[in-house]
């Protein structure tokens, strides 16, 4: 990821957060920024989908991590997630066989309690 870290702009374009790292409290890599999914109405990210697993990007799962549960850290370069790598395997996912989830209200409960961040 090639991220300005001292831009005096606080925004980022899309396609500079696709492929950007997320690593685990200790700084071991978990995986990467796949996608973010934006609220149609609010225009605000509620959703970091993160790539994980497989090999060679072939195989991997998908989750859908909560916005408010990375925090970007500039000497990385990268988004930190509080959680390790045994507990994100046991996290909310989804593969390309079983497609992607609705993104409903009750679905939304479900990953943001899993991160133990609330949802609105």
């Amino acid at each position: 990821m090639n991220t300005t870290v001292d831009s005096p702009n606080p925004l980022i374009a899309s396609d500079r957060v696709e492929g950007t790292t997320v690593y685990d409290p200790s700084g071991e890599k978990l995986g990467s920024v796949e996608r973010f999914m934006v609220d149609k109405v609010s225009g605000h990210a509620e959703y970091a989908v993160m790539a994980f697993g497989g090999l060679f990007g072939l195989g991997h799962r998908h989750y859908p991590v909560p916005w408010k549960a990375l925090t970007y850290d500039p000497d990385k370069g990268g988004y930190v997630v509080a959680l390790s790598k045994e507990k994100l395997e046991n996290a909310p996912y989804y593969d390309n066989e079983g497609g992607e989830p609705s993104y409903d209200r009750a679905y939304g409960q479900e990953v943001y309690a899993y991160y133990g961040v609330p949802y609105l």
